[in-house]
């Protein structure tokens, strides 16, 4: 008769104590990983149809592209992990904000909700909320990891949008950020799902010790 051996989790040593990795921790970070690929995936295509595709047939594809990708996002925001909760609930009313918005565009008004955001710029007041978001998750992964991609595209996002919403960008240059941020949108999520799965967990006795004091201030 053999004996089977159940390996036990390994047991990482925290800055407030110790702890280990479950199959829950891995999955959520999959999930998270799987959605920013899938929110990669839609923003390049739709960047691509726009640069080199303008018809009115590729603005109609935009809408459910942008809510493939939103819907994406939101879920990378739900899963990813962040140790001050005050931003974490933040960057997720950012993306609420950002979804309301787009939503009553795209209902509302006759034309694709491209059109309307491109030729009604003050419309990224509303809609830019969940760019905002997207921006906190570069941000964070470029704190984190020292991701060069992600620090070239903290900066990129506002500067597309708030150069837009100005009217200050040549279209030339919009059209080059655009380009560029999907190319490294794509390149950071490649480089997501080849990187070891602890780190994008972090220190779960910080996230334990955060609880703790939360609930003592209750």
């Amino acid at each position: 008769m053999t004996t089977q051996t159940i390996s036990a989790p390994e047991v990482y040593q925290g800055q407030f104590g110790e702890f280990t990795i479950t199959k829950s921790d891995r999955t959520g970070v999959i999930v998270y990983r799987t959605s920013l690929a899938i929110a990669a995936v839609c923003f390049a295509i739709g960047t691509a149809l726009v640069l080199f595709a303008p018809n009115p047939t590729t603005f109609k594809l935009l809408t459910p592209l942008y809510a493939c990708f939103s819907l994406a996002l939101g879920i990378s925001l739900l899963t990813i992990h962040i140790y001050m909760v005050e931003l974490h609930r933040l960057l997720q009313v950012f993306w609420v904000i950002g979804s309301i918005t787009a939503i009553v565009l795209a209902l509302s008004g006759s034309d694709p909700l491209a059109i309307t955001v491109y030729t009604q710029p003050l419309s990224l007041l509303g809609i830019g909320f969940t760019f905002a978001a997207l921006t906190g998750i570069y941000f964070k992964e470029a704190f984190c990891f020292n991701r060069w991609e992600t620090k070239l595209l903290t900066p990129i996002v506002p500067l597309v949008l708030l150069g837009h919403l100005l009217n200050v960008l040549p279209l030339q240059w919009e059209r080059l950020l655009l380009g560029t941020w999907a190319i490294l949108f794509v390149v950071f999520a490649v480089r997501k799902a080849v990187q070891a799965i602890p780190p994008d967990i972090g220190d779960k006795s910080v996230f334990e010790y955060l609880k703790a004091r939360r609930s003592a201030k209750a």
